[in-house]
């Protein structure tokens, strides 16, 4: 056995033992993970996964990074970078996953399974700047996401420092659902890592998410203190659109100084929904609360007489444009998530596709 895998064994030995320890706590690890374990995994090392790749695997040891081998008929897609899983020290085998606490994922097209962004993961920032890739639009379907995925959401927005007034900006964010926390940045400035730290506390884990062009790779540098050939290649948005290019290509695990861990992601310009009804009544909460009173069961909140949502919307209590939001992710969700048929013990999974 190699050193290096005694080390490993005899580290997560000492560390089962104790809950409060530094070297684990660091990666997030907590009492909901260690619940999972039992005695036969005794020689067994936990470890975070950092990197998914179409082939391989990487993850974060307490003594570094670690390329996994995969058990036969194992795929990378059935893990999300932030996943927990446990691993023999000696071989690099991973043995089995954890559950997860949060797991954030997409639909994609064309009936393939969902995409997992990130597993395990404490608060999601919700990235956009100050310019026209500003979309309230956008931004409620990444709450959505959020929220379906019990994962603490907070808008982040960037570029402040080319912006001439903020404040429409940061009122616009705060509307979107209640609660909402927003902050504001210039991702490039040590001031933004001060901004977010109560957010990336030792143990705590955080996911970047938005638009390309928005400064995720730039605020990734500035939390993680990236510098020269380290640092996340950043690129330039342009100005007649505000859109930028793709600079993150894979999701990643990275340490932020002075505590905590970010999960990079690609920019996500498109993001299809399903399964999202709990989150979505959250971010479309003051609908979500009025449609109970509408005079009939099935009120489709357009035409009919004694809707609660149309009466609000004339006295100014709820905004047209949000309800027109509502009604097409609505739409989306029940168009994009399966329902099961049949007989008890013979359910089929549809997907029932576009009313017509």
């Amino acid at each position: 056995m190699r050193p290096d895998a005694r080390l490993a064994i005899q580290v997560f030995v000492n560390h089962a033992t104790d809950p409060v320890s530094p070297v684990l706590t660091s990666l997030g690890w907590g009492p909901f993970f260690d619940a999972q374990l039992a005695p036969d995994d005794s020689a067994l090392a936990p470890m975070r996964i950092a990197t998914v790749h179409r082939s391989r695997l990487t993850a974060q040891s307490v003594t570094g990074a670690v390329r996994l081998s995969l058990p036969a008929h194992a795929r990378t897609t059935d893990f999300a970078v932030g996943d927990w899983a446990l691993v023999d020290p000696a071989t690099q085998m991973l043995s089995r996953r954890l559950d997860r606490r949060t797991l954030l994922r997409r639909r994609t097209e064309g009936g393939r399974p969902d995409q997992l962004i990130a597993a395990n993961v404490d608060t999601l920032f919700i990235v956009t700047s100050c310019n026209d890739d500003f979309n309230p639009a956008r931004l409620e379907r990444y709450l959505t996401l959020a929220n379906e995925a019990t994962t603490r959401p907070l808008i982040v927005l960037t570029k402040i420092d080319k912006a001439g007034d903020t404040a429409p900006y940061v009122a616009q964010a705060a509307a979107l659902q209640r609660g909402l926390e927003v902050v504001q940045i210039n991702a490039r400035t040590p001031e933004a890592a001060q901004t977010l730290a109560p957010w990336c506390g030792p143990g705590q884990t955080v996911a970047l998410i938005g638009s390309s062009g928005v400064g995720k790779s730039t605020l990734l540098n500035t939390l993680t203190d990236k510098q020269g050939d380290d640092a996340q290649a950043t690129g330039a948005i342009r100005e007649d659109d505000a859109k930028g290019r793709h600079t993150t290509t894979a999701r990643s695990l990275h340490p932020i100084s002075g505590g905590g861990l970010v999960i990079d992601t690609p920019g996500m310009r498109t993001l299809h929904v399903s399964n999202i009804s709990d989150g979505l009544d959250m971010v479309f909460a003051e609908i979500a609360e009025l449609a109970p009173a509408c005079r009939f069961n099935d009120c489709t909140h357009d035409h009919e007489p004694g809707c609660a949502i149309q009466a609000a919307i004339a006295d100014g209590t709820v905004d047209a444009g949000r309800l027109d939001r509502w009604r097409k992710l609505l739409d989306e969700n029940r168009s994009n998530t399966p329902v099961e048929t049949g007989p008890r013990n013979n359910k089929i999974r549809k997907t029932p596709g576009k009313r017509r």
